[in-house]
């Protein structure tokens, strides 16, 4: 596994290709949109999905409190997705939350699936939090500066000889950093779409998340790369 090094607001920071974004000097590990009972949510809805996610997404975490060790990790955000998802999970999987919490403090930042904290798992909650030079929030606010969010689970497409890739994403500026969504059963809005493309005015680079590694491209070969895939779509489609 190879972490990318990344600039940001005079700090060093590292991306993780799991999607997390660790701060050495402060001992912090950051991850985004977790959505766990994303699944039973779909199922209480009639929609039938594997009741897996909320486990597959505490891997993943585990994962990186092993790797990076942290002292503090913030959750930006969606960390359930809904309010009474920390409710309905699995005692084991609730335990195995709780555990983690125990070893480092845990930052909630509420997002707009989760606006209560939730309750018992330790640490406390906050609509935003500060560390040095920089801003740790769910969604962007135009305008901020260091800021680090989710919110939009932001993925991109790169045309390579095989055809075209579409994988999930950091996205980054001098003022801004997104993170990608950690859940496992989230889906990805593309970085052409005005809601990320509007945050990024003066352009910025896109890191794809591989296997043990990140790709990075400018947004601008992000752009040729969406319209790659939607030109591929169209001959698919006949159009």
């Amino acid at each position: 596994m190879t972490a990318a090094p990344l600039h940001f607001m005079g700090e060093r920071l590292l991306l993780d290709p799991l999607g997390a974004v660790v701060w050495p000097a402060a001992g912090l590990l950051a991850v985004a949109d977790l959505h766990l009972e994303k699944g039973s949510a779909c199922a209480a809805r009639g929609q039938l999905v594997p009741p897996w996610d909320t486990r597959v997404t505490l891997d993943r975490l585990a994962i990186l409190m092993r790797r990076w060790q942290p002292r503090t990790v913030v959750a930006l955000g969606d960390s359930f997705h809904d309010a009474r998802g920390s409710l309905r999970m699995a005692a084991g999987d609730l335990a195995r939350l709780r555990g983690f919490a125990e070893t480092a403090e845990f930052v909630w930042v509420l997002g707009n699936h989760d606006p209560a904290p939730p309750g018992g798992l330790g640490g406390h909650a906050t609509d935003v939090w500060t560390a040095g030079p920089l801003m740790f929030r769910h969604q962007a606010q135009p305008g901020a500066t260091g800021e680090l969010c989710g919110h939009h689970h932001p993925k991109a497409s790169v045309a390579t000889r095989a055809g075209t890739v579409t994988r999930p994403c950091f996205v980054a500026d001098a003022r801004r950093l997104m993170l990608p969504a950690l859940g496992a059963y989230t889906g990805g809005l593309d970085l052409a779409h005005p809601a990320i493309a509007g945050l990024f005015p003066q352009g910025g680079r896109a890191f794809l998340l591989g296997q043990d590694r990140l790709f990075s491209f400018t947004l601008a070969q992000t752009a040729a790369g969406t319209r790659a895939a939607a030109a591929t779509r169209s001959r698919v489609a006949g159009v």
